[in-house]
């Protein structure tokens, strides 16, 4: 299934008709609601494989790519199946421009067009509406996401700023993640993975109910060594190198058909996660920061209500709760043993309204507001036991007019405070112009903000002894940040040629990002008698950065058997800050030039193979990360499906990385070449 399509047609028939095709976008989108002009018709199967794909993150809209007020990638379940990606940040090697590295101590980062550290700070990330990245960081915890790539249904990628929908975090993307609903996976289904590097995972799903109530139940158990243990190298050959997760997982959903204009989503999750990290040699050798054993801790429940007023209005309550926390100690040696406490617990709490209008056969809307709560405690991340919190409000509101049957206008803005920057609007207008039918050019100018993490703002990461003094500084507290601004600029253009089955997406991007936030060396003094490192760093605004360059994708699908994407990216940076390495390396921070390729084909029998080849030039990781080299990544997959006593198995043998090591983050994280193999039963 890749999209529910766009019809042209007035809207009228009954309301129960209606629901089905507001029910259907709903249902792609995840947490956001559609407003489909067309509601009125019968959702048939040919809906199902339009042109091109219908999204809705760019602007809570029901529209096709062509029509979007910014460029989008999707990533549907046969790109998903065929990649062999296990672990759902590497889905991000799909999009152009995007840069996947893990980092260490059990977290993935990811960069696009640059600016990439070891936190993801300048993405939202959404799971069926709810925000997941941290409020402590910025960060995505995705090894201890409660969400098995199995219940993925699609991902939507806004490429480009996108804070008039989903406010400050959207600075330079956006990733979508829409489950499937319980509607979509009746029956028991089972999923295991063993392969080299002691990969191991187990995945459990159960779906049931009736015609008004369905759920579905996963539970699933992962386990990764990620990376040689042996780097001659960097001497560590005696194989104290060492990367390794259990992460356990259990969530499910519930979806309530609670009348024929109404329906009741619930969702939780828990997830629990014994990690090792790092290096086994003593602690004043390493970095005194780098937990050796780790445990997580993460949960969720979220309840989103949907009602259709009438075939011109509808709207949704969303409400969500999340909370992570990890523990670990060490012991360092600074002049004697100081034990450090790395305890963090955060929060975020959420209230939001959507309601979406069509005010006239060529006129619709959708506007709505949120309220925020944020919380986290780290003693050893902010030298205090309290737990620091904040509060944001947002408002929101999206147009669309067909102006005319060639020019769709759009326009938007966010209106947000936050608890560190106060009060910030981020607006943004596009026009599509329809060149020819299934081929559109897009301008678009808008502009976004970030606010500082907790982090960022409050963070005095300090070691002490058990006597109370004072062993170590590595962060202070800034003087106020400003929020990080970024004014964009984009030309696009978005082709689907009908006989060749062939999609062309293409996108110019000119980009200005004003207040950079970095870190700056610091003229701390200690106390007198205490030990203290000569590097102090705070968070400062530290100046200009300019990023442009272009971006191709594509999908063709010439026959049933085969299916091709791929893309390619090419990216200038420019920065003109108060720190000359920022300078210098600002500029290295995203690769000059990557693409990617994905291409699987279906043979008779239940037979499929694919390809992936990913290439990237060479990066500088800002901050704790190093210079990793250019590399090419060659995958490869070989799966048949057959039917068995009434089910459907599916059996699979992945090979990654077949050609040679490469670099991800830190020039001591070799990735190798490995071979899984999988096996799934559905009934």
């Amino acid at each position: 299934m890749r999209a529910v399509r766009q019809h042209e047609r007035n809207v009228g028939g009954n309301l129960t008709s209606l629901f089905r095709v507001l029910g259907t976008g709903l249902l792609l989108g995840g947490g956001l609601v559609s407003s489909d002009r067309s509601a009125a018709a019968a959702v048939t199967e040919t809906d199902f494989l339009d042109d091109l794909p219908v999204v809705l993150s760019a602007s809570r809209l029901s529209q096709p790519v062509s029509e979007a007020p910014a460029a989008v990638t999707v990533i549907d379940q046969d790109m998903i199946r065929a990649s062999g990606f296990r672990d759902i940040p590497e889905l991000l090697r799909l999009v152009p421009g995007f840069s996947v590295a893990y980092t260490g101590d059990n977290t993935w980062t990811a960069g696009y067009h640059g600016l990439a550290d070891a936190y993801s700070r300048r993405f939202q990330v959404l799971v069926d509406g709810r925000s997941i990245y941290s409020p402590h960081y910025g960060t995505v915890y995705w090894t201890d996401l409660p969400l098995a790539i199995d219940d993925i249904e699609r991902i939507e990628v806004v490429r480009g700023p996108n804070a008039a929908i989903h406010g400050a975090n959207a600075f330079v993307a956006v990733i979508n993640i829409i489950t499937k609903t319980a509607a979509q996976v009746p029956g028991g289904y089972v999923s295991m993975q063993v392969g080299e590097q002691d990969m191991r995972g187990l995945t459990v799903r159960h779906g049931g109910g009736d015609a008004s109530v369905r759920y579905r139940l996963t539970a699933s158990a992962q386990q990764r060594d990620r990376f040689e243990k042996h780097i001659v190298e960097q001497g560590f050959d005696d194989g104290s190198y060492f990367e390794s997760s259990k992460t356990y997982f259990v969530n499910g959903r519930m979806d309530w058909q609670l009348a024929p204009d109404s329906d009741l989503m619930v969702q939780f999750g828990l997830s629990q996660g014994d990690w090792a990290a790092g290096s086994r040699q003593p602690a004043d050798v390493r970095s005194l920061l780098q937990p050796v054993e780790q445990d997580s801790r993460a949960l969720y429940l979220q309840l989103a209500y949907h009602k259709v007023e009438s075939s011109r209005r509808e709207w949704r309550v969303q409400a969500y709760h999340t909370q992570n926390r990890f523990d670990a100690d060490t012991v360092a040696n600074i002049g004697g043993p100081v034990v450090v406490d790395q305890y963090l617990s955060q929060s975020r709490s959420n209230i939001e309204l959507q309601v979406n209008e069509q005010w006239g056969p060529s006129l619709r809307a959708v506007w709505g507001g949120e309220v925020r709560r944020e919380t986290v405690k780290s003693p050893q991340s902010y030298h205090s036991g309290e737990t620091l919190s904040g509060e944001l409000a947002r408002a929101f509101g999206n147009l669309e007019w067909r102006a005319h049957e060639r020019v769709l206008l759009q326009g938007g803005a966010m209106l947000e405070h936050h608890y560190f920057t106060g009060t910030d609007i981020s607006p943004r207008v596009a026009a599509n112009f329809t060149l020819a039918p299934n081929h559109v050019v897009r301008l678009g100018v808008s502009r976004a903000y970030r606010s500082p993490t907790f982090f960022e703002e409050e963070g005095n990461q300090v070691l002490v002894r058990d006597t109370g003094a004072l062993a170590d500084i590595y962060t202070v507290p800034s003087d106020g940040l400003a929020p990080e601004r970024i004014l964009s600029r984009e030309i696009g253009y978005v082709g689907y040629w009908r006989p060749a089955r062939l999609e062309l997406d293409v996108r110019l991007f000119r980009d200005r990002i004003d207040d950079f936030i970095g870190q700056q060396k610091d003229d701390y003094v200690a106390d007198p008698g205490s030990i203290v490192s000569a590097n102090e760093f705070k968070y400062e605004n530290l100046g200009t950065v300019w990023s442009r360059g272009g971006e191709i994708q594509l999908r063709w699908q010439p026959t049933s058997a085969l299916d091709v994407s791929a893309h390619f990216a090419r990216v200038f940076l420019e920065a003109d800050t108060t720190r000359e390495n920022y300078n210098e390396d600002i500029p290295q921070s995203a690769p000059r030039n990557s693409w990617g390729l994905l291409a699987s084909y279906r043979l008779a029998g239940g037979w499929e193979t694919s390809l992936g080849v990913w290439r990237s030039d060479a990066v500088i990781w800002l901050t704790e990360g190093d210079i990793t080299r250019a590399y090419t990544r060659v995958d490869a997959r070989l799966a048949r499906r057959w039917k068995w006593w009434g089910g459907e198995v599916e059996a699979a043998l992945v090979g990654q990385n077949l050609g040679e090591d490469y670099e991800e983050f830190r020039n001591t994280n070799l990735f190798s070449r490995r071979v899984y193999g999988s096996l799934g039963f559905a009934w």
